[in-house]
């Protein structure tokens, strides 16, 4: 933050977007950027709950997730602020959306489906993808999530960038919106 003279980051920065787009990688440069401290939401779901995303999902059901997850992000969007970078499906929530939409600035992490899917097609951590016809299933997420994510405060292209790029493009509108 020094480059930007300032101080403190005013509020978290919120990342949201489609899995494989970059949300970690994204997330963890930012932070390191912006002096502050990053946290993954699913990696505080899984320490808050004591065990992993699916075995929440497999054990007590989708809405017992949603319900630690939004827990979860109002307890990290009450901290100091920081870059957090959340789960696929965190934004779409709408309670959880509203939440991040008032309590930070939200970063719309964009690619198109084909940067997108070669990224995810061969990796087995995405549990979205296990059941179907990967192509098919990603193809509705976007079309169903895409409107949603639009709702962010701000939209990055991340097709054909690298995530120090990003980083910039992000850290130039906090300058604008937030000290300019």
């Amino acid at each position: 933050m020094a480059m930007l003279g300032l101080t403190k980051l005013p509020k978290s920065v919120v990342l949201v977007g489609m899995m494989g787009v970059g949300k970690t990688s994204v997330g963890r440069k930012l932070a390191k950027r912006l002096s502050v401290d990053f946290k993954d939401s699913d990696q505080e779901v899984e320490k808050a709950a004591g065990c992993s995303v699916s075995d929440i999902y497999n054990w007590y059901g989708e809405k017992a997730f949603r319900d630690t997850e939004r827990r979860v992000v109002t307890r990290l969007l009450s901290e100091e602020p920081h870059v957090i970078s959340t789960g696929v499906e965190t934004f779409i929530d709408e309670e959880t959306r509203e939440l991040i939409l008032n309590g930070s600035f939200s970063v719309w992490l964009y690619a198109s489906f084909e940067t997108l899917y070669p990224r995810v097609v061969g990796r087995s951590h995405r549990p979205q993808l296990e059941t179907g016809d990967k192509k098919e299933t990603l193809e509705r997420y976007i079309s169903e999530y895409y409107p949603l994510y639009e709702k962010a405060d701000f939209r990055v292209d991340c097709d054909n960038r690298v995530p120090d790029v990003t980083c910039d493009i992000i850290v130039e509108e906090i300058a604008k919106r937030f000290w300019d």
